[in-house]
């Protein structure tokens, strides 16, 4: 799982600062600019500062997405053309910000986190949204084909999304990235349940690495989107009327989605636990499995052993008919072999009968 890249400022710096990236840190960012109303749709790829100034003025709804994060210089210029806060800026610039909602005048700013499976590996990415009365910013540091879908039911003529006003736009960007985490979550749910079924079937301390791996991941899962729902709860409660009544039940339904994936990584937290106490338990009852046979082998031994002990006393026959009259037996080797096997199936009898074995 690949953690925040975060740009701390050097301390002393003045709030508001926006650290300049080398051409290795910066990636590359492009920039889509999205108009529609509910008869008709324009698009435009890697629009310049003052066509985007014109656009974000229109009539229609405006939603520019930057993919990845610009360099200092453009976000400046950018920021002086929208009036976006100097602490907004250095927000996005910096990432690694923690889920929140910041009324700034007459813009909201939110951030939210998007995990995303890449190659069976969990990446948290950023989304910045700044919410003007009049059109949408997004900067987003993961993939472009995350917005894929919504922006199908722009293009698509009759759908709610084109009927609807901005705040159901803002709403549809935010229930994309809260619902973004189902996926992820059921990914971890089927690794859960095959690290389970090796546990049962052979327990290994390999498997106990991957278990601590997965109890890492859902804590910093937990991180990522513990937050969100104190973000959409806020919103709830706007009293500045950005959310048009129609819009809030939708909204509603976003809260709702954000307490299942709570409850979704809770459980899987409690199960990574239970995995770890189930490893515990098998190592602890193969070690009983063997103790047992090795002492069931060892009890069985031991009365053989002083049988075996008495009769390698080398005392003198001739000295005495008393000394060990059973070595002149003409069938005594065969007696004591008799003796021995019987001593030893009388004591796996009992053994059964007592249910040790």
């Amino acid at each position: 799982m690949r953690l925040f890249s975060k740009r701390h400022q050097p301390p002393g710096t003045p709030p508001g600062t926006l650290h300049r990236r080398t051409a290795q840190e910066a990636p590359p960012s492009s920039i889509h600019l999205l108009d529609y109303s509910k008869h008709a749709v324009m698009e435009f790829d890697q629009p310049d500062l003052n066509e985007i100034g014109d656009r974000l003025n229109a009539a229609s709804i405006s939603w520019l997405r930057i993919n990845g994060l610009p360099d200092a210089d453009w976000m400046r210029q950018f920021g002086d053309l929208i009036e976006l806060h100097p602490l907004v800026q250095e927000d996005i610039l910096n990432g690694g910000q923690r889920p929140k909602l910041e009324p700034y005048e007459d813009q909201l700013f939110l951030v939210m986190n998007i995990p995303e499976l890449h190659d069976g590996s969990i990446e948290v990415e950023q989304l910045y949204l700044i919410w003007h009365q009049h059109y949408l910013v997004t900067f987003y540091t993961g993939s472009e084909a995350t917005f894929e879908p919504l922006l199908k039911r722009v293009r698509k003529a009759g759908t709610r999304l084109r009927s609807q006003g901005l705040d159901y736009l803002a709403y549809s960007i935010l229930d994309l990235a809260i619902d973004m985490a189902f996926p992820v979550l059921e990914s971890l749910g089927l690794e859960l349940e095959e690290l389970e079924e090796r546990l049962l079937d052979h327990p290994d301390p390999s498997i106990l690495h991957e278990v601590h791996s997965m109890k890492r991941v859902l804590i910093l899962l937990r991180r990522a989107v513990w937050p969100q729902r104190d973000v959409i709860n806020q919103l709830l409660r706007d009293e500045e009327g950005w959310l048009s009544e129609p819009v809030k039940p939708y909204l509603r339904d976003c809260y709702d989605h954000t307490v299942r994936i709570m409850d979704l990584v809770e459980s899987y937290r409690d199960a990574s636990a239970s995995l770890h106490d189930l490893y515990l338990s098998n190592v602890s009852l193969r070690m009983n499995d063997i103790m047992r046979v090795l002492t069931v082998i060892a009890t069985i031994f031991i009365p053989l052993t002083f049988i075996v002990g008495v009769y390698g006393m080398n005392f003198d026959r001739s000295a005495s008919p008393w000394n060990m009259p059973e070595l002149g037996w003409p069938y005594g080797y065969l007696a004591v072999w008799g003796l021995m096997v019987a001593i030893a199936g009388l004591m796996l009898w009992f053994f059964r009968r007592k249910k040790w074995l």
